[in-house]
């Protein structure tokens, strides 16, 4: 069963046009989410497709309390991120548009500035 639901989602996404959409803006999303680089305690960005990661210097003595503060942050600001140690990571819905990602790496940015 497990194996047709997942067959069936695939279907749906490729009827949909989904892994086109997501193609193109692939290089949108790229362009935005290392505009983040030169922000305070970025280490590094990465990413593939609509993947990302920010890599986030650690707190002396308290490993992933950074990105933990970065979370708490965005989430008060409405924007749902995952942490992982001291990497922020992002996965927007394929569905995102153009105006979302920009509201999303706007809203980022004001959070990685507030950042101790």
């Amino acid at each position: 069963i497990a194996s047709a639901a997942g067959l069936a989602t695939l279907e749906t996404y490729a009827e949909d046009g989904l892994f086109e959409r997501a193609a193109g803006l692939a290089d949108y999303w790229e362009d935005a989410l290392h505009s983040l680089k030169d922000h305070p305690h970025v280490i590094d960005i990465r990413n593939m497709g609509l993947i990302g990661a920010i890599e986030l210097e650690p707190m002396a003595g308290e490993p992933t309390k950074r990105a933990f503060s970065a979370f708490l942050e965005a989430y008060e600001k409405n924007i749902l991120i995952r942490t992982t140690g001291d990497i922020i990571a992002l996965s927007p819905p394929l569905i995102i548009e153009k105006e979302d990602i920009d509201t999303l790496i706007g809203t980022l940015g004001d959070v990685l500035k507030g950042l101790h």
